[in-house]
């Protein structure tokens, strides 16, 4: 099942290698030569073979980035590894290896063709990214359970299944088991699924497949819930007002109040509470309508912004489209000129008119991208003044509804002092109808003891509504700040640099070209 180590030493995939296999299969007679004069970029190469090399282990392919084709097949290899970067792969040979586990193919999300052929492979797992896999072969393995086939039912696309001498293929129901959990597959061990062997499967296995169809129905429905309550809660950080929509921020206040939790046994104070809570989070909800909505204000701004950048680029780089092909117009006009002319000194004439000609392409090329680079600041400018004033408003807004959470807990102080104050003359002259714990009691012990436990308590919520004003002012301020850096960074400093840098190499290039044509005219004289 497995190729055992031979007399020859394990390789180890290295640049020799690599160079020799891109060379061997890369373009042959005149093209080849050149290829091997000028060398070829691993990162060009589409396809690769390394079958039959006695590999041990895979690595070193972090180069081949544009690679669809990886032929590993008729070596030793004991691990799937060193794959992460090929995230370009198609087709995947590792057939006739010694690998024992599916793993590290969590990256290759494009591969449509994975051959596993005769390994020692025992489970069917970690292949959970591989959504496009098309064609499968694991045939020759040491597959024993057929209801790990159960998990191949996530891959829709799969078609072509071979499964052909793993030991449960000796199983009498194993043909007709796979068939009917894996309907979609249409070609099984290499032979054609025809339509009476699918319904003669479904008749036999009716029961769990429908109940499986049941269970994977639940299972999508509680998937797309789950994803609709991380996107929202997405949108609600967006936003800054994750957790406003309820009673998060309340039941935070109490959440390390050791003095308010105790104090809630209080005779009275559930109704206070209760009124209590009911503003507090209406507040709240009114704090998080009103983020939500200017979220959407600040997105439009953004959207409105990146709109304008790119119709600006658009213009400017039309403007320069146009330059070029107007001079290269009169570049094919001057070369055919220059082409006929035989009179030195017309010739050099011509020559400096065209290497004017360049300079003049240069000014207005470069004056284009001042042009642009005038626009894009005056247009960052204004986007930054906007974004800015729509902070400001936002955070003071915000501001004002933690204010109006403030003002309900100094008033719940107030109330929750004076019930307290109250209960503690009742516990002095033993008047309290209702039992208290003695947890409770211990706070009665005098007035300064229960004062205390109040102002504690009340210290305690200020700090939470205070922690959760500096956290969204940080958050929605970091945002900002990192947004604007990183716009001036991409559209003015590393745009105008790569900008300059084409102008730079279309008109040395240009020069190149005159020099090159002038120095073949002199060798004709």
């Amino acid at each position: 099942m497995s190729r055992l180590y031979d007399t020859v030493e394990p390789s180890v995939i290295d640049e020799e290698m690599l160079q020799k296999a891109v060379e061997d299969q890369g373009p042959k007679e005149e093209a080849g030569k050149i290829a091997k004069v000028e060398g070829i970029d691993f990162a060009d190469v589409k396809s690769l073979r390394l079958d039959f090399k006695n590999i041990l282990k895979i690595d070193n392919l972090w180069e081949f980035s544009c690679l669809t084709k990886l032929q590993l097949d008729n070596n030793i290899i004991e691990k799937i590894e060193g794959l992460d970067t090929l995230v370009n792969l198609v087709w995947l040979d590792l057939s006739f290896n010694n690998i024992e586990m599916i793993e590290g193919l969590d990256k290759l999300t494009r591969l449509e063709d994975l051959t596993l052929y005769n390994n020692r492979i025992s489970k069917i797992e970690n292949m959970d990214t591989m959504t496009n896999l098309q064609v499968f072969s694991i045939g020759n393995n040491d597959l024993k359970d057929l209801e790990n086939l159960v998990y191949l039912r996530r891959f829709k696309k799969l078609k072509t299944l071979n499964l052909n001498g793993n030991p449960f293929c000796s199983q009498p129901e194993y043909r007709m088991y796979v068939i009917a959990f894996l309907s979609n597959v249409e070609f099984l061990d290499y032979r054609l699924i025809d339509q009476q062997s699918k319904d003669a499967a479904y008749e036999k296995y009716q029961i769990p497949i429908e109940e499986m169809l049941h269970n994977e129905k639940q299972g999508e429905l509680k998937k797309e819930d789950e994803e609709k309550k991380a996107k929202q809660l997405e949108l609600h950080r967006n936003a800054y007002v994750e957790g406003m929509d309820g009673p998060s921020l309340f039941d935070m206040m109490y959440s390390d109040d050791a003095e308010g939790n105790r104090l809630k046994e209080m005779p009275g104070v559930d109704e206070l509470i209760l009124t209590f809570k009911e503003k507090f989070v209406a507040i709240c909800y009114q704090m998080f309508e009103f983020g939500l909505q200017e979220n959407e204000k600040r997105q439009e701004e953004v959207a409105q912004f990146w709109e304008c950048v790119e119709e600006a680029k658009l213009e400017n780089k039309e403007m320069g489209m146009k330059t070029i092909a107007d001079f290269m117009v009169y570049k094919k006009k001057a070369f055919q000129e220059l082409g006929q002319i035989s009179d030195s000194t017309l010739l050099d004439t011509k020559v400096k008119e065209f290497n004017t000609q360049v300079s003049e392409l240069w000014d207005k090329l470069m004056g284009l991208e001042l042009q642009i680079v005038d626009q894009l600041e005056e247009v960052i400018k204004d986007y930054e003044r906007n974004m800015a004033d729509m902070v400001s408003t936002f955070l003071e807004n915000i501001q004002g509804f933690l204010s109006q959470c403030r003002d309900l807990e100094n008033i719940h102080h107030e109330r929750m002092m004076e019930l307290s104050i109250v209960t503690l003359e009742k516990v002095i002259k033993n008047e309290l109808d209702e039992e208290i714990s003695e947890d409770l009691r211990m706070l009665f012990v005098d007035k300064d003891t229960i004062i205390n436990a109040v102002s504690s308590s009340h210290d305690s919520h200020l700090l939470k509504i205070d922690n959760k004003e500096d956290d969204i002012v940080t958050r929605i301020n970091n945002w900002l700040k990192t947004m604007i850096e990183q716009i001036h960074e991409e559209q003015e400093i590393v745009r105008n640099r790569r900008r300059v840098s084409e102008i730079n190499n279309l008109i040395d290039h240009l020069r190149d070209e005159i020099d090159g044509l002038e120095i073949q005219q002199g060798a004709q004289y």
